[in-house]
């Protein structure tokens, strides 16, 4: 691809093809996954479980800090000096490289410094949100770190919390922080309507109680997603629970944007935005013309939630 290609303007916002690195995304994906169950096994409880997430950080994705005992400590995947950072609030640090190795090794040396440290942990070792599941301990097929491809996508999640945030603040109303689920292994912001929402009918891999907590109140989420099982590229999307009637029918921007009948949200391609003139304003349009939609058709208090911004 030439310089000169749209799609190559804006560095800021890097090409992630799903291909290129399908297996570093497993692998970083089960990563992802023992640092978010030792923060789940640490954090105390916050609704629609606001206590797992990790968060996307100057280099890389953060826990954000964690209780442990009278100390509070820290696990940040750095993806510019590619190394695994321990922190603790008594001033110990410890890490290793990021580097291609097994599943079953990253979670082993995480435990042996964690321990090491007086950081001592227990999780439950199986995968959530993947497809034949390995225990971590067990999984030795994942084993591949594309330094470049991994630092594609935090770039990606750079720029995708950046708007969000945006969006984040012309609520309001009850709104989530800007996070990165390692279940599903994307970035997501969430508004609430105020009202509450009917049992969630649950999803694969996911026991009914998650689903149920994440989903008791009436929501209009988005966020990034790299791609995975059902979509073969990376997209930004929107979705609301309960879905209200006309929903998929309803028009929204800009006109890249389609409704997935498969995953039942609307879809905004990476390749979409980055094709744009001003990216932030294509991604900034698919928000709100998404939320808006879902909004009117559900009949929000919007004057009561929203934030007149002005431009």
């Amino acid at each position: 691809m030439s310089p000169s290609d749209p799609l190559e303007r804006n560095t800021a916002w890097p090409a992630l093809p799903l291909a290129a690195w399908r297996d570093t995304y497993a692998t970083l994906h089960r990563w992802t996954q023992v640092v978010g169950k030792i923060r789940l096994a640490q954090a105390p409880p916050v609704n629609h479980w606001w206590q797992v997430p990790l968060y996307v950080s100057s280099c890389g994705l953060t826990t954000s800090p964690m209780p442990h005992g009278a100390r509070f400590f820290e696990i940040e995947f750095d993806f510019i000096a590619h190394r695994l950072r321990i922190g603790a609030s008594d001033g110990a640090t410890d890490g290793f490289a990021l580097a291609p190795m097994s599943v079953a090794e990253f979670h082993a040396e995480l435990m042996r410094r964690l321990a090491a440290m007086g950081l001592g942990v227990k999780i439950w070792t199986m995968p959530v949100e993947i497809p034949d599941p390995i225990p971590f301990e067990q999984d030795r097929l994942h084993a591949a770190y594309d330094a470049e491809q991994a630092n594609r996508f935090w770039r990606l999640l750079v720029q995708g919390t950046r708007v969000l945030t945006a969006f984040r603040g012309r609520f309001t109303g009850k709104v989530s922080p800007v996070h990165f689920f390692w279940g599903s292994f994307d970035l997501a912001v969430t508004r609430f309507s105020g009202r509450k929402a009917p049992p969630h009918p649950g999803a694969p891999g996911i026991a009914d109680r998650v689903t149920r907590e994440a989903y008791c109140d009436e929501v209009s989420s988005c966020g990034f997603w790299p791609g995975g099982p059902g979509m073969d590229q990376p997209v930004f999307y929107s979705y609301a629970y309960p879905a209200p009637p006309g929903f998929a029918e309803a028009p929204v921007r800009p006109e890249a944007a389609f409704w997935s009948k498969e995953l039942g949200e609307f879809l905004l391609p990476l390749d979409a935005v980055r094709r744009a003139e001003a990216p932030d304003d294509a991604l900034l349009d698919f928000l709100e013309s998404t939320y808006a939609a879902a909004a009117t058709l559900a009949r929000w208090d919007r004057p009561a939630l929203e934030r007149v911004v002005s431009r």
